[in-house]
């Protein structure tokens, strides 16, 4: 035990790191506290695209799908056809991912700024299998975003299997941003950006 100590006190920073890692391989909180850190820099950000762009057919550019749906928890549908005349901000996300966790007090923060505009509706749709887990874990952490489900299959110009995958769609249904992987939505360059959105 004492060979141990001395051990310990001669290698302290390599068991600290070891510590860390191991901290961070075990702990979804503690991958998404990590994540969060790298994602404030703003560097993985998506810009939402100018609408004078011109685009190829295959870009993300598509009219809203008639048949994409989702399920508020009342049992009431949303359809994102519907929303046209709206600024759309789309997340696809679950509980048990860290990236998702990661991003989610940015999405908040971006909730509580424009929650109260008329003209921008937030649909956060968990994909856990059990949806359960996805609202307790927004109960858990005092997160106020609409929970939705998907009514039906998603389809794939919106959500390719990537999680989280975010879609900005404005006032005409068109897609104006499409970013896999986490961000932050709560830097003022993204409120910029949604603001100009709001005025088209």
């Amino acid at each position: 035990m004492e060979k141990f100590k001395m051990w310990i006190k001669k290698n302290w920073s390599t068991t600290l790191l070891v510590t860390i890692f191991v901290i961070l391989l075990v702990s979804p909180d503690a991958k998404a506290w990590m994540m969060r850190q790298i994602i404030s820099t703003g560097i993985l950000n998506s810009k939402i695209e100018d609408k004078n762009i011109k685009k190829t057919v295959n870009e993300h550019n598509s009219v809203i799908a008639e048949s994409f749906s989702v399920r508020e928890e009342s049992g009431k549908l949303i359809n994102v056809s519907d929303l046209k005349g709206k600024v759309v901000f789309i997340n696809f996300w679950a509980s048990w991912c860290p990236p998702c966790r990661a991003e989610f007090p940015s999405i908040q923060k971006f909730y509580e700024k424009y929650k109260g505009n008329i003209e921008i509706v937030f649909l956060t749709v968990n994909l856990d299998e059990d949806s359960a887990k996805g609202k307790f874990y927004l109960e858990k952490e005092k997160f106020s975003i609409p929970f939705l489900i998907p009514n039906g299959d998603i389809p794939t110009e919106y959500f390719s299997g990537s999680l989280p995958t975010t879609v900005v769609l404005d006032k005409t249904g068109k897609i104006r941003m499409h970013h896999s992987g986490m961000a932050d939505y709560s830097k003022d360059s993204f409120y910029e950006e949604i603001d100009q959105l709001l005025k088209e």
